[in-house]
Formats: structure tokens, C-alpha cells, sequence
């Protein structure tokens, strides 16, 4: 698998994946990704981002200010 940025090859790897909800921050720890080793782009599999857009769901409903899981556990 190649980059789409720089066309650079992809490693499995994880990642930290971070988003701003505006009235709450997700954090969500150890997702797997694939990450460029030339520009370090970090690209996720289409199962691990419909994962993440189910974490972000269910957490968006249920906290405030600030979230962090673990994607193992959450996913």
C-alpha cells in the first residue's frame, strides 16, 4: 500500500485520533492506522473509520467536556 500524499509506503501502526465535537473533545487511544514512513501521513482502513464514527457517536450523546478510550475497548 502506497501514500496518497507522497506515494511513500505504508506501515501498520497506531495512533492517537483526536476530535472537536464543539461541546466536548474525543480522544480515542491505540486506533490502528496505516502511516506513511517517508511523510508520515496517517490513513485508517475503512472498518476502523466507521469504528471511530460509531465511538464518536455514542460518546457525543453521553459527555460534556472531554472523552479518551481506548479503541480496543470501545470499538
Amino acid at each position: 500500500m502506497t501514500c496518497f500524499m507522497c506515494k511513500g509506503k505504508n506501515v501498520e501502526d497506531t495512533t492517537t485520533f483526536m476530535c472537536d465535537l464543539g461541546n466536548c473533545i474525543v480522544i480515542i487511544k491505540n486506533v490502528p492506522c496505516f502511516r506513511c514512513t517517508q511523510c508520515g501521513e496517517i490513513s485508517y482502513s475503512d472498518e476502523v473509520s466507521k469504528n471511530i464514527q460509531k465511538i464518536i457517536e455514542k460518546l457525543r450523546k453521553s459527555i460534556t467536556d472531554i472523552a479518551v478510550t481506548d479503541y480496543k475497548l470501545a470499538a
